[in-house]
């Protein structure tokens, strides 16, 4: 809270390139604002993963300003990250659709001091005139994914998610990154057991050694 406080009274150096005083620089501001990459897949690609829309690699300037949103606090990223991602939704030319972020776990949230999945869904759901609803809930306790293997992964957060809410509307899942997918088909798989029709996910970027 205090890091966004100070954004609004002290300017910063950007997040994404270092550029002193500007706070989000026009150069990286223009790179949430470029073309998605389109569709990516992880190599393996886990079964059940629906289709998923990228903005950008998960590299250099993208990289650093997801991790300052989500780890620093630095909520002035929330809109134009938010935008980005409204960009990676839009590849898939559904329409009319809900958008339902990747939940963390309360403690992360609280150790954060912000739903960081939730704020960038809600931003992409404004710039796209959709709702964004939280539809996922956790299931269980899982371990922190950092270091895990691709399989170990998949099993780290299978059953781990449950869905509510009435089926509607396509739901695209939304997240910031995707590494390894196994987070994305959990999340298909409990909103597809809610009955929730599942038209893709998308994320602000992918990790670019999967990205194809």
């Amino acid at each position: 809270m205090l890091a966004a406080l100070l954004d609004l009274v002290l300017p910063r150096a950007c997040a994404g390139c270092g550029t002193q005083g500007l706070g989000l620089c026009p150069s990286c501001r223009a790179l949430l604002g470029s073309r998605p990459v389109g569709l990516v897949r992880p190599s393996p690609c886990p079964p059940g993963l629906p289709e998923v829309a990228a903005l950008s690699p998960y590299q250099g300037e993208v990289k650093r300003l997801l991790l300052a949103h989500k780890e620093k606090g630095q909520l002035g990223l929330t809109a134009p990250l938010g935008s980005g991602l409204a960009a990676a939704v839009r590849v898939h030319s559904l329409g009319a659709v809900l958008l339902c972020p990747v939940p963390s776990s309360p403690s992360a949230v609280r150790q954060r001091g912000h739903d960081h999945a939730m704020r960038l869904a809600r931003a992409a759901a404004r710039t796209l005139g959709v709702e964004a609803r939280r539809l996922l809930v956790p299931a269980r306790a899982v371990a922190d994914q950092a270091g895990l293997t691709t399989r170990q992964r998949a099993e780290n957060v299978a059953g781990a998610l449950r869905a509510t809410g009435v089926p509607g509307l396509p739901v695209i899942v939304v997240d910031d990154v995707m590494t390894t997918g196994a987070t994305l088909v959990e999340a298909a798989r409990a909103l597809t057991a809610q009955g929730h029709p599942v038209g893709g996910a998308a994320v602000v970027a992918a990790t670019r050694r999967r990205t194809v």
